[in-house]
């Protein structure tokens, strides 16, 4: 007990508060945060009071044991190289300790021997941030790591079958850094304009950049594929005027009805429903069954929402006094109120 007494005397001798004193169990020792189906998150706070570089005047570096699924940070501190695991907050600190003769060498050759190997934040799918700290009253590194090794699995497997199905209900983002070469190598790949559909919601919802250059590709690819259809039909057409040219006179004179395939009128383009077509000829176009297979799942959206808009500014100018108030009651727009106002004035100065 006396022993006890002292040593709280000498810490509170030498400036530590009681929140010090107890804090030294707290750090050195990795926390559990967050824990979902998709991500997991660790923190750590681990003294930084007599760090030394270990390598190109990094204090700390990271190693992962693929057999265990260890991702650990290692530091060099005093005479010891600690190695603490970040996804094992049970699991005891390796130390190495050392003389005037150990290197750096040394030590990887020992984690090699343990199955640690020197590694970085994106080639095993986290994100880590690694800053200056005061935990309660004591220095240390405070140190943030996300896990999104399975969420990454999910979104390759989508990209690697050129089928979003599996992660459109998803809505934790994945950060591109992890997933941008993926993304990359198999929009490369793609072929059919089914892939790059799908490759464009999956670029969507990751938000990266390449999103915009598969939209252009996709309606390149249809633009190419109507005016191969209307040549082959005018080749079609020149081909048989000129079998009915070059057929020899004969006494008989005889009939030979031609049919010839009229080429169809081309398509209107996305753009147009998207800026000029009026409310009935943009509702004629969406409940058909072309748009589904002209459009992408985002534009035929976005016309979805235009026709919604298009159809209040119709109902807004055109609409009936009962149709208007019907419309007031499920929305409280005040436009309508307005036009029901002045409808109900005009019918009263009618009279």
């Amino acid at each position: 007990m006396q022993k006890i007494l002292l040593l709280l005397f000498f810490f509170l001798l030498n400036g530590c508060s009681m929140n010090s004193i107890l804090a030294l169990g707290e750090v050195d020792k990795t926390q559990v945060v967050k824990y979902s189906p998709y991500v997991k998150h660790y923190r750590a706070y681990l003294t930084r009071t007599h760090l030394k570089p270990i390598r190109n005047g990094k204090k700390y570096l990271y190693f992962y044991n693929r057999k265990e699924k260890d991702f650990s940070i290692l530091v060099y501190r005093s005479n010891q190289y600690v190695l603490y695991s970040l996804y094992h907050p049970k699991k005891r600190a390796i130390i190495f300790n050392t003389n005037r003769k150990t290197r750096y060498r040394h030590i990887v050759r020992k984690l090699k021997h343990l199955g640690y190997y020197h590694t970085s934040c994106t080639q095993i799918a986290c994100i880590s941030h690694v800053s200056l700290r005061k935990y309660k009253g004591i220095k240390t590194l405070h140190i943030e790591v996300k896990d999104y090794r399975r969420l990454q699995d999910m979104y390759k497997k989508a990209i690697r079958t050129y089928n979003a199905k599996s992660i459109r209900s998803i809505r934790v983002k994945l950060p591109k850094q992890l997933i941008s070469a993926y993304f990359n190598r198999y929009e490369k790949r793609a072929k059919t304009q089914k892939q790059l559909e799908q490759l464009q919601i999956i670029a969507t919802k990751l938000q990266l950049p390449s999103a915009k250059s598969i939209a252009k590709k996709i309606n390149k690819d249809k633009d190419t594929v109507k005016t191969g259809n209307k040549d082959k039909i005018k080749k079609k057409a020149k081909n048989t005027k000129k079998k009915i040219t070059e057929e020899p006179k004969k006494e008989e004179v005889k009939v030979i009805d031609v049919v010839m395939e009229k080429p169809q009128k081309p398509a209107k383009s996305y753009y147009y429903y998207l800026r000029y077509a009026s409310y009935d000829e943009l509702h004629s176009y969406l409940s058909s069954g072309d748009a589904r297979n002209d459009l992408t799942y985002n534009q035929y959206n976005t016309l979805q929402k235009r026709r919604t808009t298009l159809r209040e500014e119709k109902l807004l100018r055109d609409g009936s006094l009962e149709e208007l108030i019907e419309a007031y009651k499920k929305n409280k727009d005040p436009r309508y109120k307005a036009r029901i106002l002045m409808l109900m004035k005009k019918a009263q100065e009618n009279k």
